[in-house]
């Protein structure tokens, strides 16, 4: 964790349980500014990302970053609402930050992202020390809010947006390494999956344009960045079309449409540099497509990692989902990554333990799934049922807990054999790493990932964002050790 962490004994409790959320906090920047900015962010990669574009804004308008809510003039929390356990902590939090605001009544305290969007206006009316609500697409609305916050005026804006991309505004890097960075192509999300918020908190897909995408990566590069992940809640369904994207261009019949899905993105930002690797997140069973596999083969620096969510291994249990897919299909493309692209590709999933009426029978399937597939890693959790969603309107949540947290145990149980079966076949292979930094365990020691996303520390003083080649002495279900080569 990065920051200044006031409350460290529940967010020590987050990291523990399985299906806590990630956390991040900004850091000090050093910067003389005469406003200072806090920003605590929860859940998804793209709410990290989503924080680093409200930076950016901020920043324009002259506030340098902080580590302390203590010494900020604006406290912002990125919300994730996808477990209830998620919000609770933000509860929680503000909580905290109301302690705060009680020693500075002119800090400004703000609620950001998916919780924003779901509960609205309620916010300010439930906790009172909040005075803006903004929704994932409204950030733009930041300054002018703040500044009617400054005036004693609270203010909300959760409108979802057809066309917001943020194309055109520059991250700011949070807890950079200056190694790796996160890239937005698209935003919002099609698929209605009857546990998911997203589509009501994030809105309708739409892609982002291809050329601001490996414009900014380029620019990453020229920086000293070694690695580019492109988020979106699908990555799968880009699509972008220039005419679609400049009505203007719909009289010129002469015009010769540019259209450009994702395996075309992915190879656009490959040919940047071969030194520059390429990672996603997150692919959606039903969509990827032998094209993504081949071009991802095609390219070394295109990462041989695929996080592909599977939920559940039981077909009925999917349908209820409504993932739009079976377990036979999931297998195919599986079967598929590994013709294509081999074993050595890592895959990692998410599942959910003790979705509505899922059986002991059923919740076999999910570990024999597992075994086939092997995965590498998991994001596991048991269901908590969210407001909204069309499992919480069609379905009753009827699996008692001590059963969720028994079938999620045996997942996690599941899933540390299998990372462990996968990591001892790494040992006596090569690998290359790229160098991220020290070990957090032993600054004598290195710490990267290979390109199926494996975590390897090896003895070494290398710079961070060198690529070195390491052979494999030994493993944990987590971790890859070894030794330069």
């Amino acid at each position: 964790m990065q920051g200044l962490i006031a409350d460290i004994d529940l967010l020590e409790e987050e990291k523990k349980q399985p299906e806590s959320c990630e956390f991040k906090t900004t850091e000090d920047d050093g910067s003389k500014a005469l406003k200072k900015l806090y920003i605590e962010s929860y859940g998804c990669q793209m709410n990290f990302s989503d924080s680093e574009i409200v930076t950016s804004i901020l920043k324009k308008e002259g506030f340098g970053t902080t580590s302390s809510p203590e010494h900020a003039d604006v406290i912002l929390i990125n919300t994730c609402s996808i477990r209830e356990k998620a919000e609770q902590t933000v509860r929680n939090r503000l909580n905290f930050f109301n302690g705060v605001k009680k020693k500075n009544r002119e800090v400004t305290v703000g609620v950001l992202g998916c919780m924003a969007e779901r509960l609205k206006s309620k916010l300010l009316e439930e906790e009172k020390i909040v005075d803006l609500v903004l929704g994932p697409d409204a950030y733009r609305d930041l300054p002018k809010l703040v500044k009617k916050a400054e005036e004693g005026e609270k203010g909300i804006n959760t409108f979802l947006s057809r066309e917001e991309t943020y194309a055109d505004i520059s991250p700011v890097r949070l807890n950079s390494n200056g190694v790796t960075a996160f890239i937005s192509i698209m935003r919002g999300c099609d698929n209605m999956c009857s546990f998911c918020v997203v589509p009501f908190t994030r809105g309708r897909e739409r892609s982002r344009d291809p050329h601001s995408i490996v414009k900014e990566a380029t620019e990453l590069f020229e920086k000293g960045f070694r690695e580019v992940t492109l988020l979106g809640q699908n990555v799968d369904s880009y699509k972008w079309s220039a005419v679609e994207n400049n009505k203007a261009r719909l009289n010129k019949k002469d015009d010769v449409d540019e259209i450009v899905n994702f395996a075309h993105l992915l190879e656009m930002v490959a040919k940047i540099n071969p030194d520059l690797r390429v990672r996603f997140s997150t692919s959606h069973p039903k969509d990827i497509t032998d094209e993504v596999l081949h071009t991802m083969k095609k390219y070394e620096n295109i990462c041989n990692y695929i996080h592909l969510p599977a939920q559940s291994g039981n077909s009925r249990v999917l349908e209820l989902m409504n993932r739009t897919y079976s377990r036979e299909w999931y297998i195919n493309r599986v079967d598929a990554i590994r013709d294509i692209l081999g074993n050595e590709c890592g895959i990692s999933s998410d599942m959910i333990a003790g979705f509505c009426t899922e059986t002991e029978d059923e919740h076999r399937d999910t570990l024999s799934l597992m075994d086939y597939v092997k995965y590498d890693f998991s994001y596991m959790f048991f269901y908590s049922e969210r407001p909204g969603t069309l499992a919480e309107k069609k379905y009753e949540d009827d699996i008692p807990l001590e059963v969720k947290k028994r079938r999620l145990q045996e997942i996690i149980d599941k899933q540390r054999e299998v990372s462990l079966e996968r990591n001892q076949l790494d040992i006596g292979k090569t690998f290359k790493v790229l160098v991220e930094g020290r070990s957090k365990r032993s600054e004598n020691k290195a710490q990267g990932r290979n390109s199926a996303n494996k975590v390897v520390i090896f003895e070494g003083d290398i710079p961070k964002g060198t690529y070195v080649n390491v052979r494999i002495t030994d493993c944990t279900p987590a971790t890859l050790f070894g030794e330069l080569v």
